[in-house]
């Protein structure tokens, strides 16, 4: 397999991963602000933090209002990482790699983008925003769905199912340390914590699959250590990353990229939930985060150098 292809499956993933996370990020957050409790501060401008882009958000706008802050990560050509911009960079590394991909799913990518771009605006305002963005989430997980069903289970698919579950492991980094952020200044930590962690389980599509499996109500500790460290739920960074260690170790050379994937693992089994504050949290997370950019770096290194 060439590298070049295995490089446009393996980015053709992690981009549509990436379009599906953020139309539920903006989706469950629009809906946050209307259950937390009446003169609760969170802005909008918190999402560009979740999504690493804050630094782009705050050259480009001066108000970090609503419809800025959608804006940008809906349809702001300015911004890499935003709906359209990961819709089309999805859609052009799957156009540069027809000939190991299944007929119907780069079909399923142009009507993504056709369905996208013809009514991105709907989303803007709040109205329609839900529709939109619920029909994105959709479309994204039929994509994913057929990928599995249809595409050979060979090389170029250890690349899609690397590139997704990295994809995935990030973002639910981000969702725990956003809700670490929330815990450090809030003048109600009890009434907002169960907002927020609420929120953030729904970020993940997680809220259901957390009350059956823990069988509690919505705790800070128990949804940090559910998150991360669940062996069973898709979107946790433990069954991500023995994802990615699985598909890995399918692949000629391993043996370097294997290495990172086995740190990170044994950190987040290390991890105390129950034992952690806002701050030492945020930095736990953060040295995950490192460490996932680390696979990164290195799987480029080994197969796409």
């Amino acid at each position: 397999m060439l590298s070049r292809v295995a490089r446009r499956i393996y980015w053709m993933a992690r981009y549509i991963e990436r379009t599906e996370n953020t139309a539920r990020l903006v989706n469950t957050y629009h809906f946050l602000l209307l259950d937390l409790p009446r003169g609760t501060r969170i802005g909008w401008e918190i999402l560009p933090v979740i999504t690493g882009s804050y630094a782009v958000f705050s050259e480009q706008y001066q108000r970090h209002d609503e419809r800025n802050t959608v804006k940008f990560l809906l349809a702001d050509s300015t911004n890499p990482g935003s709906l359209l911009n990961s819709i089309a960079a999805a859609r052009e590394n799957g156009r540069t790699s027809r000939e190991v991909l299944p007929g119907q799913a780069w079909e399923q990518i142009n009507e993504l983008q056709l369905y996208a771009n013809a009514r991105i605006n709907d989303a803007l305002p709040r109205r329609g925003r839900f529709e939109f963005l619920t029909e994105i989430i959709q479309r994204c997980q039929q994509l994913t769905g057929l990928l599995a069903g249809t595409m050979s289970h060979d090389h170029a698919y250890d690349f899609v199912r690397i590139g997704r579950n990295l994809e995935r492991a990030d973002m639910t980094t981000r969702v725990v340390d956003i809700g670490a952020m929330s815990m450090q200044n809030p003048d109600d930590v009890g009434g907002l914590d169960v907002h927020v962690w609420t929120s953030m389980l729904r970020t993940l599509n997680a809220y259901q699959m957390y009350r059956k499996d823990i069988q509690l109500g919505v705790q800070c500790a128990d949804v940090v250590s559910y998150l991360l460290q669940n062996d069973y739920l898709p979107r946790s960074v433990a069954h991500c990353l023995d994802q990615i260690e699985e598909c890995i170790g399918d692949l000629p050379r391993h043996q370097n990229t294997l290495k990172p994937v086995r740190e990170a693992r044994h950190r987040v089994s290390r991890i105390k939930p129950e034992k952690l504050d806002a701050v030492s949290l945020h930095m736990e997370v953060d040295r995950l985060q490192v460490g996932i950019s680390a696979i990164h770096n290195q799987i480029g290194k080994t197969w796409f150098a």
